[in-house]
């Protein structure tokens, strides 16, 4: 049965929604429920065609338009955005899972996000350079790109959207995104406000379909100048590749296996509510999320108790459910993979301290989990777990941790906990990621840079740096004659 404020959704273009050529939908499964809530269109090659199509002729009409005036569509959007966030925040956990409190804060950090590129997009500034020649003048110029392709993930079907499309619109450049189809509904919301908001038909366009079809298609066309893609590693390389081989800018924000340190002087309560808040928020889907806990020999055992009672603590439901804290996951695939790690890491030798199951028989819970001991060979220190399991081990020397966490080829996301400033100073310097969060949990704003080094991708989807990534620096010298 669908909920009742639960809609079918179609393709975007050209500022209307429509059916696939085809007729081909694709069903959209409630993960709290395993039942189908609805459907999705699935766009084929005729499809993209007039998207692309259209994204041309937004692009052109778009950076013609004065980049204050883009920031107060961007922000009419955003407040559009905040009007309708009740709505948007149920979408969004009807059928992606996590608690309506969560999904609400999602919506609201989008708008936040999208007002912080509306103003940066006023001061995209270029620079006179003095000439040689007196006669000529030396210009810096700094154009949009083009349009945008753009590949988003269903862990947050609106912030991994939001701050794509907040850069390439403050830029100038048009913006078409293959969005997931486990989570439709809550994109289609999102750049539903723009079309409000008043974006020349074009600007904004939405697909769904198969995946390699869509990318394999979009990424090499002419029309597309600028490729952006938030997924796993190994996909990630391929797009990169592809967008290589036809020398289109990319930028990629790619998987992460989060070390935590926690230091001999690490305040342990601290440590535990930071990290366990950060693990468990969106079920631990996030990439990001704290994944391998590294503890002093000497707090290990505090720190597991506390984490087990932490855990414990979390109530596992229905996102919709009041006082819900840790939703499904958002799929029967993820279930399995949690069912893999958990067998792996028993046979290897780890501990299950709490947790470690499926929960019900219905939808996709699994029990928050918290592994003790675990050996470094086990698949859980050495693969993104993407779900609610805490895997710790410990350590003697705060330099034998730091070995450990620069291990593996992931450099997205870091978290230490330490009282001592030279700690502080040999971590910042140290541990080989993108981000780093000392003594509290991930706190992101649009003003910082996000995005990673090693196989955690490159180029950064937030401060001025992402906005670098949609434009074009052009060098012109005029001489007067």
């Amino acid at each position: 049965m669908k909920p009742h404020n639960y809609t079918d959704t179609r393709l975007l273009i050209d500022n209307e929604w429509l059916d696939a050529a085809s007729r081909r939908t694709i069903d959209v499964i409630n993960p709290a429920t395993g039942k189908t809530i609805g459907r999705v269109a699935h766009a084929g090659i005729p499809d993209l065609d007039r998207a692309l199509a259209a994204a041309q002729r937004g692009f052109e009409a778009w950076r013609r338009i004065p980049a204050n005036e883009r920031a107060l569509i961007m922000r009419k959007a955003a407040g559009l955005l905040r009007e309708r966030a009740g709505e948007i925040a149920g979408l969004l956990t009807i059928e992606q899972g996590k608690p309506i409190l969560e999904a609400r804060s999602e919506v609201l950090a989008a708008a936040d996000i999208i007002e912080w590129f509306a103003d940066e997009g006023r001061r995209t500034y270029g620079r006179i350079v003095p000439s040689r020649n007196l006669a000529a003048q030396q210009l810096v110029i700094k154009e949009p790109l083009g349009p945008v392709a753009a590949f988003t993930p269903w862990n947050f079907p609106i912030n991994q959207i939001v701050r794509k499309l907040g850069a390439a619109l403050a830029s100038g450049c048009s913006f078409l995104v293959k969005a997931p189809e486990e989570t439709p509904a809550s994109p289609a919301a999102l750049l539903q406000t723009f079309v409000d908001a008043g974006v020349p038909a074009g600007t904004v366009g939405l697909v769904f379909g198969d995946p390699a079809e869509i990318s394999s298609y979009l990424i090499p066309h002419p029309i597309i100048r600028k490729v952006t893609f938030t997924g796993s590693t190994p996909v990630g390389k391929q797009l990169a590749a592809l967008a290589g081989a036809h020398m289109k800018r990319a930028t990629m924000e790619l998987g992460g296996h989060a070390p935590v340190i926690v230091a001999e002087d690490a305040d342990v309560e601290l440590a535990v509510k930071a990290s366990g808040a950060a693990k468990f928020r969106n079920a631990g889907q996030i990439c990001i999320a704290p994944t391998r806990f590294l503890v002093h020999n000497s707090l290990k055992d505090a720190f597991v108790a506390q984490m087990v009672k932490h855990a414990e603590n979390l109530q596992l439901g229905d996102g919709l459910a009041e006082g819900t804290t840790l939703g499904p996951l958002a799929n029967a695939r993820r279930v399995a993979a949690m069912d893999k790690l958990l067998e792996n890491a028993q046979l290897t030798g780890a501990r299950v301290a709490t947790g470690g199951a499926r929960v019900g028989s219905d939808g996709c819970f699994f029990a928050p989990t918290v592994l003790a001991d675990v050996p470094i060979e086990a698949d859980v220190f050495n693969n993104e777990p993407f779900g609610p399991i805490v895997a710790i081990r410990g350590f003697d020397t705060l330099e034998e941790a730091i070995v450990e966490a620069n291990r593996l080829p992931y450099g997205l996301a870091g978290y230490a906990f330490t009282k001592s400033i030279r700690n502080a100073h040999l971590l910042s310097q140290q541990m080989e990621v993108g981000m780093l969060w000392i003594n509290q949990p991930a706190v992101t704003s649009p003003e910082m840079p996000f995005g990673g080094i090693k196989d955690s991708g490159y180029g950064s989807e937030g401060g001025p740096e992402a906005m670098e990534a949609y434009l074009a620096t052009k060098s012109v010298s005029i001489l007067a004659v």
